[in-house]
């Protein structure tokens, strides 16, 4: 069968990455759009030592790793945009993030692996629990997504002339770094830390590249990232290299692919 859908392990992997494909290419789109992909990065980063720190506590990694990425992102949101801007802060952040995560690897190694999955991701490996645990949290970051829309896409287009029209930039950005700090957190565990860019970043960049109107760039960033998920998956099962292997270079070639043809099309007039 397509996709090896008479597997159990197959069928969850697909509701996981699918809709956080969906979700992290929604997201992402705003997040390539202000400017702000070195922040989310660093998110997954700090995920995955909060995810580490709880297996030494004897705690649950994903509790450790929504409460680290929340509190990150909310943080990110206080710092500021020109604080959140600067690649050197947010790489010492970064940094020091991954050798807290390190550290804490050092320190218990009994249970290990369930911390290592978060940085390379695990999508084939998921319980039924914890893709449904992904469908909800991307359903619930799609909604809060639609439901900022309006006021977000001005905030980031122009932050000044949303002020002057009363619109709460500030409460916009807490809002838009917890979606982004939600999203980030439920992504790690089924595609990774290092390869998060793949969702958050690949689709949405595409989608730029093909279309400037915001509302179908949206949606085709969406779009193209349940695509990405499945063919990933796909080429996965069909020639057995790991998913998140497939996921991360097909979204490189979604890249160079769009950048082309805008290339193409900017040429023609």
């Amino acid at each position: 069968m397509i996709l090896g859908l008479e597997y159990a392990f197959m069928r969850q992997a697909l509701l996981a990455a699918g809709s956080i494909g969906a979700a992290a290419a929604g997201v992402g789109y705003f997040v390539t759009l202000r400017r702000q992909t070195f922040a989310a990065h660093a998110l997954s980063h700090i995920g995955f030592a909060g995810a580490a720190g709880a297996i030494v506590l004897g705690l649950s990694a994903y509790l450790g790793l929504f409460a680290f990425t929340l509190a990150a992102g909310v943080a990110l949101a206080l710092a500021g945009r020109r604080l959140r801007q600067r690649d050197v802060g947010i790489g010492m952040v970064l940094m020091f993030a991954l050798g807290l995560g390190i550290l804490f690897l050092s320190l218990y190694t009994r249970n290990a692996q369930s911390a290592m999955s978060m940085l390379f991701g695990s999508i084939v490996g998921i319980s039924a629990a914890q893709a449904r645990l992904s469908l909800l949290v991307a359903a619930g970051a799609v909604l809060g997504l639609a439901l900022i829309y309006r006021p977000l896409c001005l905030a980031s287009l122009n932050p000044d002339m949303a002020r002057t029209r009363g619109v709460p930039v500030n409460l916009l950005d807490l809002l838009f770094a917890l979606l982004l700090a939600a999203t980030v957190a439920v992504a790690v565990p089924v595609i990774g830390a290092l390869l998060i860019f793949a969702f958050l970043v690949g689709p949405p960049a595409a989608a730029q590249a093909l279309t400037r109107r915001l509302g179908p760039g949206v949606l085709l960033s969406m779009l193209l990232g349940v695509g990405l998920a499945c063919a990933g998956l796909g080429a996965s099962y069909a020639i057995g290299w790991p998913a998140s292997t497939w996921i991360a270079a097909l979204s490189f070639l979604l890249y160079l692919a769009a950048q082309g043809w805008r290339a193409l099309r900017d040429r023609l007039g």
